[in-house]
């Protein structure tokens, strides 16, 4: 039996062997040692493909270990060429840091009302966020935090132009535990200096960060354009998050203190 064989070496699980003919149809057939040395010896044996009327043909290894290629006429005629390659595998999948990375998002008793002995916080979380939002995304993240059993605070913090931004956000510190910020078009577009918002985010003296953007129809670009410095703040957007898997992440962290 006349065949082209390709000894693939050691493959692991997911990884793919792409053979590419040319001049005809082929039997292309993907083998681990045991089947390979059945084929050679004119054995019955199992494989993956078949016969390949295109070119390239993609074949998956099923299994880690050591695997074999052959291309074959049998029951064909013509002549073929072949080649074959293990096709480059994809990078990890990218994952976010998690919340739990960033301590100082929690806000404990005593943290900003040095005043009080006794400095119980009324709410779990606060959303400061443009009123325009609302509507879109704000009001279904509150609902999603409220369904996973947290205290919500978020009418208050509609800012519109004119209001003062330092202001709102150091009343929902005082009584939350924990800040959101959704950064949208709606919300730069208010006058806020990007100083001012980036200043809010982390405290000035310790550098560390208090409050949580969530990105909301605006890109990483228009981020950094309105505030670099911002854009390297840990954050979730909603074109990669739902409000769901958000709320549920900041509820694991909250209820984990």
């Amino acid at each position: 039996m006349s065949y082209t064989y390709y000894n693939m070496g050691h493959l692991q699980r997911g990884q793919v062997v792409e053979v590419t003919l040319s001049g005809n149809a082929a039997n292309v057939r993907l083998m681990d040692s045991s089947n390979y040395n059945n084929y050679k010896n004119g054995r019955n044996h199992r494989y993956y493909g078949g016969l390949a009327k295109r070119s390239p043909v993609n074949l998956t290894v099923p299994s880690s270990g050591n695997w074999h290629v052959t291309v074959d006429l049998n029951g064909l005629r013509g002549s073929v060429r072949s080649s074959v390659r293990v096709l480059p595998s994809p990078l990890p999948t990218i994952q976010d840091r998690p919340l739990s990375s960033v301590p100082s998002l929690i806000h404990r008793q005593g943290v900003y009302d040095e005043n009080s002995v006794d400095d119980v916080r009324d709410f779990d979380v606060f959303i400061s966020h443009a009123s325009e939002d609302k509507d879109e995304v704000v009001r279904d993240l509150a609902l999603a935090l409220q369904n996973e059993g947290l205290q919500v605070w978020y009418d208050e913090f509609e800012l519109r132009i004119g209001d003062s931004l330092r202001r709102k956000i150091d009343k929902g510190l005082a009584r939350s535990k924990f800040g959101i910020v959704v950064l949208s078009p709606y919300f730069i577009s208010k006058g806020w200096t990007n100083y001012e918002l980036d200043g809010i985010i982390t405290k000035a003296v310790t550098g560390e960060q208090v409050i949580l953007p969530i990105w909301h129809n605006i890109t990483k670009k228009e981020v950094i354009d309105y505030s670099p410095s911002l854009a390297d703040k840990l954050a979730r957007s909603t074109a990669t998050h739902t409000v769901e898997e958000i709320a549920t992440e900041i509820s694991t962290l909250i209820k984990g203190q």
